[in-house]
């Protein structure tokens, strides 16, 4: 049993790391010479958000950090501040998980909602604490409101077509107490 729940995980990490490259290999791919009338959500936030709280052992830390380091660097942006961030918002939503598990959607979705914009919030703010330059303000928020409502169509993909569920009670028990 134990062996099977092993490679499930080494599985389902692969096809989170497949699917995160996919994420940064489209979103680095020139599909127009125009630019865009609408920022694009970030859809790899809402993947680790919505990874992260239903099935926290199929994204470990480690990966996260990785795949958001490595995102940071390929789009240009100060190297570890979003990678950061990220580790520690999906980190606070890991640990939400328990008292959300009998909860509604929404109140899953206020939570990721309100863990976006803290991102958002912290990343300008240190950013202009350090004196960097910064995009408008008004596509940041456009894109963190994007992100917010691109949640649930990740976690329906995630959920319907990958099979990433939430644990129950018993699933946690039995895979060791995870959180």
């Amino acid at each position: 049993m134990a062996e099977l729940m092993t490679s499930r995980n080494w599985l389902m990490q692969s096809v989170f790391l497949t699917l995160c490259m996919l994420v940064i290999f489209f979103h680095l791919l020139p599909l127009t010479t125009l630019p865009a009338r609408w920022p694009a959500p970030d859809l790899l936030i809402c993947l680790v958000f919505a990874w992260g709280m239903r099935r926290p052992d199929y994204v470990p830390v480690l990966l996260v950090a990785g795949v958001m380091l490595m995102a940071d660097l390929l789009f240009h942006r100060p190297p570890g501040l979003l990678a950061m961030l990220v580790v520690l918002g999906s980190e606070y939503l890991r640990r939400q998980t328990a008292g959300l598990r009998d909860a509604s959607f929404v109140g899953e979705w206020l939570s990721v909602a309100l863990a976006i914009a803290a991102i958002t919030v912290l990343n300008r703010l240190i950013l202009t604490l350090m004196g960097v330059d910064q995009a408008a303000l008004g596509p940041i928020l456009i894109q963190m409101l994007m992100s917010i409502a691109a949640y649930p169509g990740v976690v329906l993909f995630s959920h319907f077509l990958l099979g990433v569920r939430k644990l129950s009670p018993s699933e946690t028990d039995a895979q060791g107490g995870l959180r």
